[in-house]
């Protein structure tokens, strides 16, 4: 493994979680977040994937472990071990995407996407009264009233105004679309926008959304997802089985869209 990579599976990711792991593997230390389940009511419809240990691997390179309320170590330990190789081969591809994205310059030339489509950008310095962005034709264009010092400076802000006024507009657009199918939702949830390095949204315990404007680069069935789970979260506000079971009512196929997200989330993050 690459040096890198190395790095990347041995650095501190922080603590999520109160409680963690760390596990070998050949010369390599993988840590990892641990979350317990909320312990079954008598009605638990499926006990046998409650007793589970769900592993899964972050794009961030972050190892959860989901695990029953009342799993020992040795048993978490177990789990992990028996998956060793599948986290190391996880982290060292999203390690190696990683590598790949460059920071943006904000020249032209650079992608830019939005709706889950790229797009070209284009800076050029007009006469016109104030700075502009437009999107046609494949490009997305930014117009300069003047040349200064910081140029990269000037069209980034330019181009993030821009996707928080389209997000505004997408995540309305978006929400009043998905409400119809969550039924336990009362009313229309007040959301605000407000960037974020590793989440796409949040939800509070009094049903107010969080959204992330760079969420606006993505498809539209992906946004939709992100609003969907912040909007289960209103009904159950965890990650128990109550919650996923939700979810996969109200969009059976969260999983594969939610595989696609991750997988451009270094792209759609990139600043």
């Amino acid at each position: 493994m690459s040096n890198s990579v190395s790095k990347a599976i041995a650095a501190d990711i922080g603590e999520t979680t109160q409680e963690r792991g760390v596990l070998s593997y050949g010369d390599d230390i993988i840590h990892y977040d641990v979350i317990r389940r909320i312990a079954n009511d008598a009605n638990q419809i499926n006990k046998a994937k409650s007793r589970k240990v769900i592993i899964k691997v972050h794009p961030d390179q972050r190892v959860v472990a989901t695990v029953p309320h009342d799993a020992t170590s040795e048993v978490i330990q177990a789990a992990m071990m028996k998956r060793a190789r599948w986290v190391w081969k996880n982290i060292a591809e999203f390690a190696a995407q990683h590598n790949y994205v460059l920071p943006r310059e904000y020249v032209s030339g650079e992608a830019q996407f939005y709706l889950g489509r790229r797009y070209m950008l284009k800076v050029q310095t007009d006469s016109e009264q104030v700075s502009t962005v437009k999107l046609s034709r494949g490009k997305l264009t930014v117009n300069l009233i003047t040349n200064t010092d910081d140029r990269a400076g000037h069209v980034k802000a330019l181009v993030n105004q821009w996707y928080l006024n389209r997000a505004k507009v997408i995540f309305h657009e978006r929400l009043h679309h998905m409400l119809p199918k969550t039924t336990w939702v009362k009313g229309i949830p007040s959301f605000r926008i407000m960037a974020m390095k590793k989440q796409w949204g949040s939800c509070s315990k009094k049903g107010s959304l969080m959204l992330n404007p760079h969420l606006v680069k993505a498809s539209k069935e992906c946004i939709d997802y992100v609003i969907l789970h912040e909007l289960c979260h209103i009904a159950e506000h965890n990650h128990s089985d109550k919650f996923w079971r939700l979810l996969t009512q109200v969009m059976p196929n969260w999983r594969e869209i939610k595989s696609k997200l991750d997988g451009m989330a270094e792209l759609y993050l990139n600043e």
